[in-house]
């Protein structure tokens, strides 16, 4: 299976890219958002649980976001692989992705770390944010984003180091540009 794990500041394109590897390489798309919202939809008692922290304005922690990841995987016909959109966002989560994979005779293959400078970052946010009415995308919920973003999740990275998995693809340029990094690198060492 080729599972795919793509990281990168809010704003460094990862939405726009995983679409694209989605249909490049016939990959299911596991977005935890998704995840936690069909589970509290379908009433499910991994989803009436997580209701319970959210309407506490509490994080659903993660044994029980890895529950739910598992519960998708194995529904899963499509064995070509997934990408995983918005997790791990910390170094435990990315140790119990590892953890429930294995359990399936499965794990990561590629972490990739989309690289976008700071202030090229907070300029898409802002244009995103005047042409689609998005209100988080204002300069103070972008700064409070991305200081999240690089003490929670950038250490991540650090994890699929060590396991020799994580690939850092320069997130500027074209769509296309940025594309043709991330492709040349999944063909190339799969």
């Amino acid at each position: 299976m080729l599972n795919v794990v793509i990281f990168g500041a809010p704003g460094s394109g990862k939405g726009t890219q995983s679409k694209l590897i989605i249909k490049e390489f016939g990959l299911e798309h596991i977005s935890t958002g998704d995840v936690l919202r069909t589970e509290m939809k379908n009433g499910t008692e991994l989803g009436k649980i997580a209701k319970g922290y959210i309407e506490k304005g509490q994080l659903v922690p993660d044994e029980l976001i890895i529950g739910m990841l598992a519960k998708v995987l194995d529904s899963i016909e499509n064995k070509n692989g997934v990408i995983f959109d918005g997790f791990p966002r910390t170094i435990k989560q990315a140790e119990e992705l590892k953890k429930m994979l294995n359990e399936r005779k499965t794990d990561v293959k590629y972490a990739i770390n989309l690289d976008v400078e700071e202030d090229e970052l907070i300029n898409r946010l802002l244009e995103r944010g005047r042409l689609s009415g998005r209100s988080d995308d204002n300069l103070e919920t972008i700064k409070n984003r991305l200081e999240v973003y690089h003490s929670q999740t950038a250490p991540v990275a650090g994890f699929y180091i060590k396991e020799g998995k994580h690939h850092t693809i320069k997130g500027v340029g074209t769509i296309e540009e940025i594309f043709e990094r991330i492709k040349k690198k999944l063909c190339q060492t799969s």
